[in-house]
């Protein structure tokens, strides 16, 4: 097992490495990216029971699926620092040609992306399907998914939540990032979202909560909880209380940085407060 201070150390590196991503193209989403770090590199280092080397079918491995895939940034840093394909490939974000677009696809055959999801809102059918499958399969592994909070004004999400409790799909473990913005600003000027556990719990799952979604240490015993209470009938959303850009103060507790890239002055005062620690690519 990891200890906490690599495990902060290594999120540290994957901070930096989506400042210089979303900076070298001009584009992208670093505001949430940023708030889901601690998030990834637990669930990819320590929570998911993973496989060496990566394979669509997913049998006999845990398997994760990002929804919200405009924080794309994180999601492919961190695939890259766990060894599924050349950390130096991340020079590559954006480019035309890439295997790592701007919202994760599958057709360029990346290590680690199992769905496109630049549409928001079809992650968690997804992810139930493949919950069902294991099931269908003998397969004990669980199924991992990540949505914004934003995006649960979807309605598609609302159908996938009713069904998952409806056919007591207890395999999968639903992250909801609730950190309380989205691209035209907070989720409560946008469309309020009410008490998500009490929504979630009148879906028919259960619901953990984890209040500080930026500590390592709170991530890892908030999802062993969650983890704990699968198998027993009803499927779990864990509410990951986060806030945007953390880790970079002027990024923090704002709408602004959802999708807007820092210019070069931003970049270094960003990356001043992440010392390198892994190595940048």
């Amino acid at each position: 097992m990891a200890t906490t201070q690599q495990l902060e150390d290594i999120t540290t590196q994957v901070r930096r490495d989506i400042l210089r991503m979303v900076h070298k193209v001009n584009s992208g989403h670093p505001g949430g990216s940023l708030g889901c770090a601690e998030f990834f590199v637990t669930l990819y280092n320590e929570i998911m029971d993973r496989k060496d080397g990566f394979d669509m079918d997913g049998i006999g491995e845990d398997l994760f699926f990002l929804s919200n895939g405009h924080i794309s940034p994180v999601y492919y840093s961190v695939l890259a620092r766990t060894g599924y394909f050349p950390v130096n490939e991340l020079n590559t974000f954006r480019l035309i040609n890439s295997r790592l677009q701007g919202h994760p696809t599958t057709h360029e055959d990346l290590p680690g992306v199992r769905i496109a999801s630049g549409s928001l809102g079809q992650g968690m059918s997804v992810a139930l399907g493949a919950a069902q499958a294991k099931k269908l399969n003998g397969d004990n592994h669980l199924v991992y998914s990540l949505h914004g909070d934003g995006e649960l004004q979807e309605g598609q999400n609302w159908e996938a939540i009713m069904y998952a409790a409806g056919n007591k799909v207890d395999n999968i473990i639903s992250t909801i990032d609730l950190n309380g913005q989205q691209i035209d600003g907070s989720t409560d000027t946008v469309l309020p979202l009410g008490s998500l556990r009490d929504k979630f719990e009148a879906f028919g799952w259960t619901v953990v909560d984890i209040e500080e979604g930026n500590n390592v240490d709170a991530i890892l015993k908030g999802m062993a909880e969650a983890k704990s209470l699968t198998g027993k009938g009803k499927p779990v959303c864990v509410l990951l209380k986060t806030v945007m850009g953390n880790g970079v103060d002027f990024m923090m507790h704002t709408h602004a940085w959802h999708g807007k890239a820092p210019n070069d002055e931003q970049l270094a005062e960003g990356l001043s407060q992440n010392p390198e620690t892994l190595g940048d690519y």
